[in-house]
């Protein structure tokens, strides 16, 4: 079990109204409109009668020992000037499409760790474009994390001064909490995905220092406000930075690849001056 998600038994039915509350989550019961929130606790999550003092020693370790890897690799990436990216998203957010559209407008000197649960399919897609790949299948595990990296970074072939693409694996809880070793968490969310996402999943949007509004090509055929969405973004991040892209038609691919090449370059000048 992820200890940010707090995926435990959420099972509604059957709740017993009477029983008693050891665990800090809220109820409102408002015949028929009531919400459950397991968040509101020091936390931020409730696990059956766990406290949430332990909740919290239970993550501060894991998150330690993952902090420790991902720095590792981190020095590693930084050594060979190359500039990673956790790219992270729901799942059908197309990020697989706009990541091949990317290498491809690239033009070269870039790599993949493709994350998810099953099947080697996105990672056989990214070797189409010519890329280096490598799959990592996660099995029940809902995210990547810097101890899946360091191994993946050891078969994989990077180019000194390229760019390093970290797929994760479909989820917009968990990966936001866990460092990889990347320079920046890059969230793609669709416009078919509704405008109130980053509100309903704040916490991803917050850690992202960049949000691609993918598939704006279907916004005239779906009932959604782009300006909206990027409002609700700014509203859990106010520095978030936002390009609206199409992988099917191109659009906005300019600005994103223009974008990664302005920071990678920003990363690497300190070492050229060097």
């Amino acid at each position: 079990m992820c200890t940010v998600c707090g995926c435990g038994d959420g099972k509604i039915e059957g709740h017993d109204h009477h029983h008693p509350h050891a665990h800090g989550h809220h109820h409102h019961h408002h015949g028929g409109h009531g919400d459950l929130h397991f968040g509101h606790g020091a936390a931020g999550v409730a696990v059956g009668n766990m406290s949430q003092e332990r909740l919290i020693e239970i993550e501060t370790g894991i998150l330690s020992e993952n902090d420790r890897y991902a720095q590792a690799n981190r020095q590693q990436l930084t050594a060979m000037g190359v500039y990673a990216l956790n790219l992270v998203s729901s799942p059908g957010s197309g990020k697989t499409t706009l990541l091949c559209a990317t290498i491809r407008a690239m033009g070269g000197g870039c790599a993949v760790i493709e994350g998810d649960q099953q099947t080697t399919n996105d990672a056989d897609r990214i070797r189409e474009t010519g890329a280096p790949a490598i799959q990592v299948n996660t099995g029940k595990g809902c995210h990547l994390d810097g101890h899946m990296v360091g191994h993946a970074l050891d078969h994989l072939h990077l180019h000194a001064g390229g760019t390093l693409f970290i797929e994760n694996v479909g989820n917009l809880v968990c990966p936001a909490s866990f460092d990889l070793g990347e320079d920046a968490k890059v969230a793609i969310l669709s416009v078919t995905e509704g405008e109130d996402k980053p509100l309903k999943y704040p916490d991803m949007f917050t850690a992202a220092k960049i949000a691609l509004l993918n598939k704006v090509d279907l916004a005239p055929h779906c009932d959604v406000d782009l300006d909206l969405y990027e409002a609700n973004l700014r509203r859990v991040n106010p520095t978030i930075e936002i390009i609206r892209v199409s992988a099917r038609t191109g659009e906005g691919l300019d600005a994103w690849t223009s974008w990664l090449r302005s920071e990678a370059a920003a990363k690497t000048a300190p070492r050229a001056a060097e």
